[in-house]
């Protein structure tokens, strides 16, 4: 038999006197500062496979261990970070605060030679293979643990830079965006969103920026509550069933598919109704959305090989896809303008039809001047941006509810109180705090994304290291939110680490370590409507039911996509709750020379003692 195991550093000289045995078989796959990479293949040469796989768990652990060791001592002694800046780059910042150009001051530098005295960003260097068997976003994190907070991650003629630094990312973010376009993520996404909000750069980003913020009143918000609480009533009652049957149900596809009902009605009133039907046009748009997924970890852009996008039977599917549902929002966008057309419009900043409160109705009585291919590009955008964050959200929510017991119990009675049998307003979104804090924590635990894609636009300065125009970046939020050094506990699931009673947790009080709706004039301008959305699903669905894990479920493991998804559903089995039972104080009383006298006791439960449905008021 044989067994890979994990990638070993070893120094060369090492490599020239150990695994000698027939036993082990060293494979050299690449060199990294003077050490080699290397898999080992072990052979049991017929004997059982007990003992010597044992003992080769054992080496690997140790050397593991070492490894680390090793790799911590050099960091310490500044091996892998340069901390201090060169004199060619104090030179340069003189300069430049001189008001020299830029151009002339790097071509001087340059010219000298000085450049290669510039600060080096700490390199990583590895084989795509090594990151195929766990989340990309997790290597990451043991890589940040190794490299710091900026390093370069390599891959034959590939690199990325890793930020991990708080300071860094606001730059990027808040400080200089400008300087960064959308890079990777824009080519990735042009074939669904084309230039919608998300990938889109420069004027178009700012113009349609200016155009759909303004959709997201208040008004709206307070509107789309009630969506809310239709919507989830829906799954309830779907669950109720299941809790019926004795059926167990898996919560992350159902999540799906209530997002996607909501952000449909919310954005160009189209009712999916996925939770009841699987219709073509909701299977068109999960076959795209996996598309985006799959691009969004390929290591090779093979969709642009001329021959395989004709011929390929996957892509000939997400293209017929793409037909539907782009056939389907001219139609809506068609109807829309009608509507529009004739209805005596009084448009001004809180402009919202009654029967018709969609974004894209607000577009159109704005009179936006924008093509229709435009407005399809950001309606697609907003659909699946706002459809698998939110899906995301509850899906791990409800994961780490269900480990901590004592968390649930805590959320139930804080909706118990609040809401009784309603379904929530935009009042009780202000006095859901403990449900609000789950939902903040929730997102710093499992970030959605994990990662935020940038590409540099210019010279530029990240830290202490220059770096040039045309560097793709990954902005690590999930080692943001994990890190030890921002973090007490950091893997802990605490929704008290904020205060109840301070405000909600963002980027700026939280000095850029916490982005779950990034930083930055390119901040998610859907956070209020995303936070109300799942912090009313939460507590509808917590107030009408328990929740654990199915016996027998797999194990919940994450794998990459646009989003963090399980790689194997999160089963549960959901009950109805039952209210505690009435249980009244005893008093005994003790008299001198008579028996002790012992109250009769009697259970007292509600008129009924299951959790009734809730109604809207």
């Amino acid at each position: 038999m044989a067994a890979n195991l994990h990638y070993l550093h070893f120094p060369d000289q090492i490599l020239q006197t150990k695994f000698q045995s027939k036993q082990f078989k060293p494979v050299i796959r690449s060199k990294t500062n003077g050490h080699c990479v290397v898999s080992c293949l072990s052979s049991s040469n017929g004997r059982g496979p007990g003992g010597l796989d044992d003992g080769v768990k054992s080496v690997e652990k140790l050397l593991e261990e070492k490894r680390r060791v090793d790799l911590s001592a050099g960091i310490a002694s500044g091996k892998f970070t340069v901390k201090k800046l060169s004199f060619p780059l104090q030179l340069r910042n003189n300069l430049l605060k001189l008001g020299i150009p830029k151009v002339v001051v790097e071509s001087l530098l340059k010219w000298t030679g000085s450049l290669e005295d510039y600060p080096r960003i700490p390199e990583a260097k590895g084989s795509i293979s090594a990151l195929q068997n766990e989340a990309f976003f997790l290597a990451l994190y043991e890589l940040y643990l190794t490299y710091g907070g900026i390093f370069r991650l390599t891959f034959g003629p590939k690199s990325f830079l890793i930020v991990s630094d708080p300071s860094i990312a606001k730059h990027i973010l808040k400080d200089n965006p400008k300087a960064f376009s959308k890079g990777i993520l824009a080519e990735i996404l042009d074939f669904v969103m084309g230039k919608g909000l998300i990938p889109a750069d420069g004027e178009i980003w700012r113009r349609r920026r200016r155009a759909v913020v303004p959709a997201l009143h208040q008004k709206f918000v307070s509107a789309m509550i009630s969506l809310f609480g239709e919507s989830t009533d829906r799954l309830c009652k779907k669950l109720d069933d299941a809790a019926s049957d004795g059926e167990d149900v898996e919560m992350e596809s159902l999540f799906s598919r209530l997002t996607l009902d909501i952000i449909g009605k919310a954005v160009f009133n189209y009712d999916f109704d996925s939770l009841k039907v699987d219709t073509g046009i909701v299977e068109a748009v999960y076959t795209v959305l996996r598309e985006a997924e799959d691009r969004s970890v390929a290591p090779i852009p093979f969709w642009e090989i001329p021959i395989w996008k004709d011929i390929s039977p996957k892509l000939k599917k997400v293209n017929a896809a793409l037909k539907l549902i782009n056939d389907t929002l001219d139609d809506l966008i068609a109807i829309c303008k009608r509507m529009v057309d004739e209805e005596e419009l009084n448009f001004h900043e809180e402009y919202m039809n009654e029967q018709d409160p969609s974004i894209l109705h607000f577009l159109l009585a704005s009179g936006d001047d924008v093509s229709s291919k435009q407005l399809r590009d950001d309606l697609m955008t907003m659909l699946i941006a706002g459809h698998e964050t939110s899906a995301a959200v509850l899906t791990w929510t409800f994961y780490l509810l269900v480990k901590e017991p004592s968390v649930m119990s805590k959320l139930q009675n804080e909706v118990d109180s609040v809401l009784g049998d309603r379904f929530p307003t935009i009042e009780d979104m202000k006095k859901l705090k403990y449900t609000t804090r789950v939902i903040n924590e929730s997102l710093r635990l499992y970030p959605q994304p994990p990662v935020l894609i940038r590409r540099s636009m210019e010279d530029d300065l990240l830290g202490d290291y220059p770096i040039k125009r045309g560097e793709d970046i990954f902005i690590s939020v999930w080692n943001l939110h994990r890190s030890p050094n921002h973090w007490e506990d950091p893997d802990k699931f605490n929704p008290e680490r904020w205060p109840l009673d301070g405000p909600n947790p963002n980027e700026t009080n939280q000095n850029f370590s916490y982005l779950p709706f990034g930083g930055g004039p390119r901040k998610c301008i859907g956070d209020m409507f995303a936070t109300f959305e799942t912090v009313g699903a939460v507590a509808m669905l917590v107030r009408r039911f328990d929740f654990q894990m199915a016996l027998g479920a797999p194990p919940v493991e994450m794998t990459t996509g646009a989003t963090i998804h399980t790689t194997k559903g999160l089963n549960m089995t959901v009950t109805r709750r039952r209210r505690p039972p009435i249980i009244p104080t005893l008093e005994p009383t003790v008299q001198v020379g008579s028996l002790l006298n012992i109250p009769e006791v009697k259970t007292v439960l509600g008129q009924n003692d299951e959790v009734s449905s809730a109604s809207p008021s």
